[in-house]
């Protein structure tokens, strides 16, 4: 894989990971919002997927709209 493409894995990993730690919700609360809006998906795949860092824009859309975060920030400059 090529460097950069894991530069940014690893920055839209990180992405999601501060945006649930900041709405204070673990990945067990995740499946359950998910659910919610019909994504069905197991905790040990969603812990797989964050942790590896890959995973589709759908998916991190999902997420975000699961979990009600309204804008997120892309860098802190």
């Amino acid at each position: 894989m090529p460097v950069k493409e894991k530069e940014w894995e690893d920055k839209v990993k990180r992405l999601l990971k501060a945006e649930l730690a900041r709405k204070g919700i673990t990945y067990a609360q995740l499946v359950g919002k998910l659910a919610e809006i019909g994504v069905m998906d197991s905790e040990p795949n969603i812990r797989n997927k964050i942790s590896r860092g890959k995973f589709t824009a759908v998916f991190l859309i999902q997420c975000l709209e699961a979990i009600g975060a309204s804008s997120l920030r892309l860098s802190d400059g």
